[in-house]
């Protein structure tokens, strides 16, 4: 099954386990975030939206926040003693599709990513016995020349 999602002003066409890059999106790396403008279900029985199907979204994990390659613009009018040079780059968020979610589902990634929230992560940190430091391996003496 596919889905055809709109994010950022453009369409991108998603399968479940597909990575990815869109525009920059807020959140951190492992957050879920939906899309819920989806435009298309594909499939055996393919739906398509007027403009968005109802009820249908899809699932995401953020997998990285990234910038895209630099973009260099370079005018120049000739004869004129005049140029331009200014580059851009482009913020860009990578994700990894979960899930596509039908008829008003609710997403399951996202409520096993709710139950360890970080502070809950932290505690369970500091819990677990910390590994033993080792001592300080003692430094040769040079014999030589004394």
């Amino acid at each position: 099954m596919f889905a055809v999602i709109k994010t950022g002003g453009k369409q991108y066409k998603v399968a479940a386990n597909d990575v990815i890059t869109i525009e920059r999106l807020e959140g951190a790396v492992g957050d879920f975030v939906t899309f819920d403008q989806v435009l298309m279900l594909g499939g055996d029985a393919p739906v398509v939206g007027s403009p968005v199907v109802a009820g249908a979204s899809v699932s995401a994990e953020l997998v990285e926040q990234a910038r895209g390659p630099k973009v260099i613009s370079f005018k120049k009018r000739r004869r004129q003693n005049s140029k331009r040079k200014k580059g851009h780059r482009q913020h860009l968020t990578l994700v990894r599709i979960a899930e596509i979610l039908t008829a008003g589902q609710k997403p399951a990634v996202a409520a096993k990513a709710a139950q360890h929230t970080p502070a809950e992560v932290e505690v369970a940190a500091e819990a677990a016995p910390a590994k033993p430091k080792k001592a300080p391996a003692k430094a040769k003496k040079a014999d030589a020349g004394e």
